[in-house]
């Protein structure tokens, strides 16, 4: 018996359509209200970051590779790090210890802008999440679709083993 599982069907793709904008929206919620709330920037960065996979099951890896670019998110990671770095620093630099709140009494409880250094620290937190689990996602979608026989016919690559015994 052969299978050919398609990877464009039009339901997968019309879910994908519709849960990407949830996804990422869902993403930033957590990341920029992680600091008064439960959750964070590594949660919020996980969320947004599956749209990497929920793109690649509606478009394939043609599409992802078309929307995204790897070197752009591997950079991008680093410059979240170098973000986080930076904004821990700013203690030092004001004469204090590393990760040292130093805006602490700007903004009103509870407020998005309300506790500080804390809040830009969690924000490059969701951003270096977000683009290094995007990149590892990217990773392994690449590493996965470098069968050049199923690029063409729209099929997913499979190890079970086919008629005649023999495998594919």
């Amino acid at each position: 018996m052969k299978k050919n599982w398609k990877k464009d069907d039009l339901i997968v793709r019309c879910l994908a359509d519709s849960y990407l904008p949830i996804a990422l929206v869902l993403g930033f919620y957590v990341i920029l209200h992680g600091n008064i709330s439960p959750g964070g920037g590594f949660q919020g960065g996980v969320l947004a970051a599956s749209g990497v996979l929920l793109l690649y099951l509606g478009y394939g890896f043609r599409g992802v590779a078309t929307a995204l670019n790897m070197e752009r998110m591997h950079k991008l990671e680093a410059l979240g790090a170098i973000a986080y770095v930076f904004f821990a620093m700013l203690g030092i630099f004001a004469g204090y210890n590393f990760c040292r709140n130093i805006l602490w009494n700007s903004g009103e409880i509870g407020d998005l802008w309300s506790s500080g250094t804390i809040a830009l620290m969690n924000y490059s937190v969701g951003f270096k999440v977000l683009t290094g689990v995007g990149f590892l996602l990217l990773l392994v979608i690449s590493l996965l679709s470098t069968d050049e026989d199923h690029e063409h016919d729209g099929t997913i690559p499979t190890t079970e083993h086919e008629e005649g015994g023999a495998a594919k």
